[in-house]
């Protein structure tokens, strides 16, 4: 069941025209870790309703590039951005950087920075969503090689449970990137049991 909490944040979105409140958890993950830069071609991966895409437009200046999928319809207004590029598609149909690619749009190289706030359909049965969140996480890092190039940078929504500790260890082990930081933002609804993942700079030469 999907609801609104119209608490600080769900008004100070409003107030502030964001198409939704989760702007204020990018902020501060950006505030914190210095994600997003001017000129950056980024990849929002679950960006529907579009408030991450909105946030990552106001750091990349006029120089960069948002590119973002859902299985949402695609907000139009968003989309006539000229730095805007949105699909329709679902993270199981991406393998390739190709696979952003239209008539009118060519992806060439990988992206600065990944961004995924996508969640599952959740059951309200713990396991099942834990499971469900870590195995689009786990998608997300299996595009990793073809999407996100050296050096880049991730932030990765996840709930909080077992499979995902162990999982974000090995990534730890394996020096996937040379940072790896978790957060709460504060913006998180005070029910939820999501957090987020932060990797910094990528060792794609590793994998």
């Amino acid at each position: 069941m999907s609801f609104k909490v119209k608490d600080h944040f769900f008004h100070k979105a409003k107030k502030e025209k964001f198409l939704a409140r989760s702007i204020y958890k990018l902020e501060e993950i950006d505030q914190k870790f210095k994600i997003i830069s001017s000129g950056h071609t980024i990849l929002d991966l679950g960006y529907f309703p579009g408030s991450w895409t909105q946030y990552a437009l106001s750091k990349i200046n006029n120089r960069g590039l948002v590119v973002g999928i859902d299985i949402q319809e695609i907000n139009r207004t968003l989309a006539s951005n000229p730095q805007v590029h949105l699909l329709q598609k679902s993270i199981d149909e991406v393998h390739s950087i190709a696979d952003f690619n239209t008539s009118e749009f060519t992806m060439n190289s990988p992206f600065d920075v990944i961004l995924s706030d996508m969640a599952p359909k959740t059951t309200g049965i713990k396991l099942v969503d834990q499971e469900a969140s870590l195995l689009l996480v786990q998608k997300v890092f299996l595009l990793l090689p073809t999407l996100l190039r050296q050096g880049g940078h991730l932030v990765v929504k996840v709930f909080e449970g077992q499979g995902p500790q162990e999982f974000f260890k090995q990534q730890q082990k394996a020096r996937t990137f040379q940072e790896m930081h978790f957060l709460r933002p504060k913006a998180t609804r005070s029910c939820s049991k999501e957090y987020f993942v932060i990797g910094k700079k990528y060792q794609a030469i590793n994998h």
